[in-house]
């Protein structure tokens, strides 16, 4: 399978991520995390043996699970959520303008730079269209440039440590998990969960906050992460779109334009050699 067609995978699953989090939105962000990472773990669980990887590896996979959820969602409490969603979402172009800084042997060809230009213009129009802009300045955009970087940089530098299993995914996201149940021990107040909310967690730990990780780091490890940076700003399109159908909201002119901006990226960034 094209190292592509794994990125869309995962985009497609991250696509679902936002829904979900409206319909658990009742449940505290560490929580709902914790919980998911750990479920998303279980499918690697019986491949437990392809877990020994050496520590800079486990610390680099920590440090890109748990490091861009937590700095994601300080940035969620401290600023408007609209504003700090699009700055969370430099991640694609930082992948794009800092491959040939992570990975030597790679060069940035004028494409890729309008490519990944006009995907963010497009992530901005999708994700501000469908939101109220809080305007001025936030500290907390602060942590959610830093949940980008984060991202960017796990997503690089995973071609640069020893080669590892996928497999190897299961335990960053155990460990991950652990550790956000913990910030919510300490951060957050204790609810019951229902039924159902169990079973959305599951589908959220079983799709974007699992099976998206082990596509994604397919992708990487076969992929052009200047080709992949920019397929990744489908995620936000896909994300508002589905946003709309399950909020029953019309598609405005905005998402069109946005869709038009992002594929057209895609497209030309894909094809740039």
């Amino acid at each position: 399978m094209h190292p592509n067609a794994y990125a869309l995978g995962a985009i497609t699953l991250w696509a679902s991520l936002a829904t979900l989090g409206v319909a658990l939105k009742h449940v505290p962000p560490f929580l709902l995390t914790g919980l998911a990472l750990v479920i998303g773990s279980l499918p690697a669980w019986p491949l437990v043996k392809h877990w020994r990887v050496p520590a800079r590896t486990l610390a680099l996979g920590v440090y890109g699970l748990f490091g861009f959820h937590f700095l994601l969602f300080i940035a969620l409490r401290l600023a408007p959520p609209v504003e700090a969603n699009l700055v969370n979402y430099l991640w694609p172009l930082f992948i794009v303008v800092l491959a040939p800084v992570f990975l030597p042997g790679l060069a940035l060809r004028p494409a890729h730079v309008v490519a990944a230009l006009a995907g963010f213009a497009g992530a901005a129009i999708a994700i501000l269209g469908a939101g109220h802009a809080g305007g001025g300045w936030s500290w907390g955009y602060l942590p959610a440039l830093g949940s980008a970087f984060i991202w960017a940089s796990y997503s690089l530098w995973t071609r640069r440590v020893a080669a590892f299993p996928t497999a190897a995914i299961g335990l960053f996201g155990l460990v991950s998990g652990v550790l956000s149940l913990l910030c919510h021990a300490l951060l957050e107040v204790p609810v019951a969960l229902s039924a159902q909310d169990w079973l959305l967690v599951a589908v959220m730990g079983l799709g974007p906050l699992g099976a998206a990780f082990f596509l994604w780091d397919k992708a990487l490890k076969g992929g052009d992460a200047r080709h992949i940076g920019i397929l990744s700003y489908l995620t936000p399109l896909a994300s508002t779109a589905l946003l709309v159908l399950f909020t029953g909201r019309g598609f405005s002119a905005s998402i069109v334009l946005a869709a038009a901006l992002i594929i057209g990226a895609a497209v030309l960034g894909t094809r740039a050699r």
